[in-house]
């Protein structure tokens, strides 16, 4: 499963890397990942002007989109667009961030997922 990450280089600068997570065939129920701990869900919904400057991510955490898009700019210039049902790993918890836009106007709901500290990526 594709995911778009987001972190922070030795530049200090945030930077994308995609990353696969591995799925594996499990007792019939389809293709599953190993567990990823985490403390929590939050729900978020941002109207269609949401624009928010550099900032770092608060934790490591998977943001799903579930309505709406966003577009991420990171430290390099380069700016991704995320549509609904794609996933975000944030881990650019220091240095300088990452921008989020809102796109079209258009309002966003979106799923925040924190993962522990330690957890390790399958």
């Amino acid at each position: 499963m594709r995911v778009v990450r987001v972190y922070t280089g030795d530049d200090g600068e945030s930077h994308f890397q995609d990353v696969d997570i591995g799925v594996t065939s499990e007792g019939g129920i389809g293709r599953l990942s190993p567990l990823i701990e985490g403390p929590g869900v939050m729900f978020r919904e941002v109207d269609g002007d949401y624009d928010l400057d550099f900032h770092t991510a608060p934790r490591r955490q998977f943001v799903v989109n579930l309505r709406g898009s966003v577009d991420i700019t990171v430290g390099s210039g380069e700016t991704r667009r995320l549509e609904s049902g794609d996933i975000l790993l944030a881990e650019d918890t220091t240095g300088h961030g990452h921008k989020s836009r809102a796109v079209e106007g258009q309002p966003r709901s979106c799923l925040f997922i924190p993962i522990n500290e330690d957890a390790k990526l399958p």
